[in-house]
């Protein structure tokens, strides 16, 4: 079936999923048009196992030769989405966490044209917080703060919530070379998204967990995300303010981490001197290291106000089919 004319899909990355893969796929509703299993070079054999079991005949098996984790599944299904000229692609996991029954809730604002890309968010409800591990609820903060930053998406929440539909106008402008296949995939998804000024919109669930063991051990990858979080802020803050437009908060940043840095040196040395001669620091000296120290947290304050306002808010799908109507006519 399709959403009046529009082709939904639905990708689920498979790997050690073998015990929940066919009743995910079964609770999949009418609304979508066909589902992709990417068996990511599984070691249970999932893509096999749903050949030999699953009747639906919406179901297309793919297969990765090595195993590219999931950021390499999805972009595998995506690929062939692309192919077969789906319009919204949904991706649900296949470990039975994420309920499929919310498909129609994703795909609602990409339909009505207010969103390119969403996401789940677990914590949108504060009572089914407490179903969340203690552990992730403090790393699933961490991150989300993180990315923010990173993003520029300072409205969102939950940034390693997999439970996502996008538009294929969107997909096909992705540098699927360049976007991080394993983990930190969800994470970097939204930094590419930002580049190309994606409205991104988070969709309220719940909290799931049953026998599955999460992989992610926010431990392990605390400094690789952090290091990538680090790049990713660096190549947005070029791309969005010098290198495709400038604005005030352009000259906000530099001067604001120029008068910290000044500052913060000044104070140190003439602190450092002073001790070491065991007399007081004037308050001449005090005042000439506070001062720029007060106006660059005040300059990278207001820089943070102009990037949490520059948040994207005009659908990319929307002007890309604008573009294309003004382009046909034009050829008329």
């Amino acid at each position: 079936m399709v959403v009046g004319e529009t082709k939904v899909a639905v990708v689920i990355p498979s790997y050690k999923v073998k015990a929940h893969i066919l009743s995910v796929i079964e609770s999949i509703g009418p609304e979508v048009h066909t589902i992709y299993v990417v068996d990511d070079c599984c070691p249970e054999g999932s893509g096999a196992f749903v050949e030999t079991h699953c009747t639906d005949r919406r179901v297309k098996v793919l297969r990765n030769p090595e195993n590219q984790g999931v950021g390499g599944a999805v972009m595998t299904g995506y690929k062939a989405a692309l192919v077969d000229e789906v319009d919204i692609i949904v991706k649900i996991d296949g470990d039975g966490q994420m309920d499929p029954a919310l498909i129609s809730s994703f795909i609602s604002p990409i339909l009505l044209g207010d969103a390119d890309y969403t996401k789940g968010n677990r914590f949108y409800d504060l009572e089914q917080i407490s179903a969340m591990p203690k552990m992730r609820l403090f790393g699933n903060a961490v991150l989300s703060f993180m990315t923010k930053f990173s993003s520029g998406y300072w409205d969102l929440f939950d940034p390693t919530n997999g439970y996502t539909a996008i538009h294929a106008e969107v997909v096909r402008h992705l540098p699927f070379s360049r976007i991080s296949r394993r983990y930190f995939f969800e994470t970097d998804m939204l930094f590419r998204l930002n580049t190309l000024r994606a409205v991104v919109v988070d969709i309220p669930m719940d909290a799931k967990y049953e026998d599955e063991v999460s992989n992610l051990k926010i431990s392990n990858v605390i400094g690789e995300f952090l290091f990538k979080h680090l790049r990713n802020f660096g190549k947005r803050i070029f791309y969005n303010y010098y290198l495709r437009g400038m604005s005030l908060a352009s000259i906000e940043l530099p001067l604001a981490l120029i008068l910290l840095v000044a500052g913060g040196v000044f104070g140190i040395s003439r602190w450092m001197q002073s001790t070491s001669l065991d007399v007081p620091t004037p308050a001449g000296t005090v005042m000439l290291s506070a001062l720029p120290v007060i106006i660059g947290v005040q300059l990278l304050m207001a820089f943070v106000g102009h990037d949490i306002a520059s948040t994207p808010k005009y659908a990319f799908h929307k002007a890309r089919k604008k573009l294309r109507v003004k382009m046909v006519e034009n050829e008329l």
